[in-house]
């Protein structure tokens, strides 16, 4: 590890779960609710006193098990208190993991195959900053210790966010086996990150011997002049795994579309055509006002009884940061959110586990502060979309390193309460692996085993076990945390 990785903190100033108002720029930090305040602050207190009663260094002890494991019980313990206390959901951690290393990794520790399907990075070198003004700072919200160790020069920062820290956060600090690079929607001139530039470094890491250890996504927008022209190209030119379209996005002065309109029609059978049958669709957090309406899943049902033989991998499955997750009864639920999408399966007559995916990325993220909407959520995903349909997804760079909401996943179990009374599953080892991976691997078309069999002896996986004897995580998110981050972020080119 390079020394200017070193030291992330030091102090150990930061929780190993991050629960905070960070967001992925594509919608506007969501203030945390009292409880979330009191939980962060209680696991800083009990972290103090958990270092202290095993003799560890503040340091040390976050970046192990009983760190994450004591930020969770305060989680739980805020959670818990109140007139009306959140109770669906919670993270079943023993409360001896606190101080005891081995009851902590019974808990947070796993084995499970881990396809992270929604990934991002930003090439801090590349073509778009061509255009970007003189003097403004694209994605300047997100940054991370780096880059008080950075060459003091303009945009800097931006190394934060590049191939190495991705590498980094991805494969080192957390437990995630392979990833699938995506995009974020922009026009044909300005993307953040080239399919070029992606596949450099899938290149990177296959020259590591890390075959296979990351997937592309190929960039369409059909309703954008030339993308449909380019998925050819794309074909011929790139191992795309699945192509990425935003429904809700629009070039300047036009509208977004549905998945059922014309452009839709168009990019679905030339995605048949080029035997590239995964369509991967940005569904939900809402963009704004502004084309809302094709941000709801309301055609996706249709659009899977359509085509049977494509894959609908629906990105954020349908949540709205603005929207609380409850209860969901076909006929009777609310138009918005995850409801629209359970309604559109039901009216299309989609039978759970069928072609459409439900993917988590900075959904699970989101929830993890609120357990009564994660049980909700998940329990209607799980109910309606299928148990073998739900995918993991983490929308990491810009959360950091994914492996808290890895270790939040595993802890998290609903209420007998809430099984019982809305139908929901346990959210049992089997159910978490098939969500972690093991669901993945059916539409990406990949052989686990192959996968495991690879990456437990190549090269990055020697890396990860020479860092692993002295880890360094940041545990830093990136995106903008505030209104006025968000709002600059989204001005200066983000």
């Amino acid at each position: 590890m390079d020394q200017k990785n070193r030291n992330c903190d030091p102090e150990g100033a930061r929780l190993p779960i991050k629960i905070d108002t960070t967001s992925n720029g594509e919608f506007e930090p969501v203030a945390l609710a009292p409880r979330n305040d009191y939980a962060n602050a209680l696991a800083q207190e009990w972290a103090g006193e958990n270092a202290k009663r095993t003799g560890r260094p503040r340091r040390d002890f976050m970046i192990s098990g009983c760190g994450a494991a004591t930020t969770l019980l305060a989680v739980n313990h805020a959670n818990a208190m109140g007139e009306k206390p959140k109770t669906g959901g919670k993270f079943d951690v023993a409360p001896e993991a606190a101080f005891d290393e081995a009851a902590a990794a019974e808990t947070l520790n796993g084995a499970e195959f881990i396809f992270d399907v929604q990934g991002h990075y930003v090439n801090p070198t590349g073509a778009w900053l061509r255009d970007v003004p003189a003097g403004a700072n694209p994605f300047s919200g997100m940054q991370n210790s780096c880059v008080q160790n950075a060459d003091k020069t303009d945009r800097a920062y931006l190394d934060c966010l590049g191939a190495d820290q991705f590498i980094k956060d991805i494969f080192l600090d957390s437990d995630t086996d392979i990833m699938v690079l995506s995009f974020v929607p922009s026009p044909r001139d300005r993307e953040p990150v080239t399919i070029e530039e992606a596949d450099e470094t899938r290149r990177i890491v296959d020259a590591m011997e890390g075959d296979h250890r990351l997937m592309l996504h190929g960039r369409v927008n059909p309703n954008q002049p030339g993308d449909l022209e380019d998925m050819d190209r794309l074909a011929a030119d790139f191992p795309i795994a699945a192509w990425k379209t935003y429904t809700q996005w629009a070039p300047e002065g036009g509208s977004g579309f549905y998945m059922t309109d014309e452009p839709g029609e168009k990019m679905i059978e030339q995605a048949r055509k080029l035997g590239v049958k995964n369509i991967a669709i940005h569904k939900g957090l809402a963009f704004g006002p502004k084309s809302y309406e094709h941000s709801l899943c309301s055609e996706i049902g249709e659009a899977a009884k359509r085509h049977p033989d494509i894959n609908f991998i629906l990105y954020h499955s349908g949540f709205d940061t603005q929207v609380s997750e409850e209860a969901f009864t076909p006929g009777e639920g609310k138009e918005a959110g995850m409801d629209v999408l359970c309604q559109s399966l039901i009216d299309a007559g989609v039978a759970p586990n069928s072609n459409v995916y439900a993917e988590l990325g900075s959904t699970w993220r989101f929830l993890m502060r609120d357990p009564d909407q994660a049980a909700h959520a998940l329990g209607k995903l799980v109910k309606y979309c299928g148990p073998d349909n739900v995918l993991w997804g983490t929308d990491s760079i810009w959360y950091g390193s994914p492996q808290d909401q890895i270790q939040a996943f595993r802890a998290f179990q609903i209420s007998d309460d809430f099984q019982e009374r809305h139908g929901y599953a346990a959210m049992t080892a089997d159910l978490k692996a098939k969500i972690f991976g093991l669901n993945a691997t059916r539409p990406y078309g990949i052989s686990m085993e192959e996968i495991k069999k690879r990456a437990d002896n190549d090269s990055l996986a020697k890396r990860k076990h020479a860092y692993l004897e002295k880890p360094d995580p940041s545990f830093a998110t990136y995106g903008p945390k505030t209104r006025r981050e968000f709002l600059n972020f989204k001005a200066q080119g983000g």
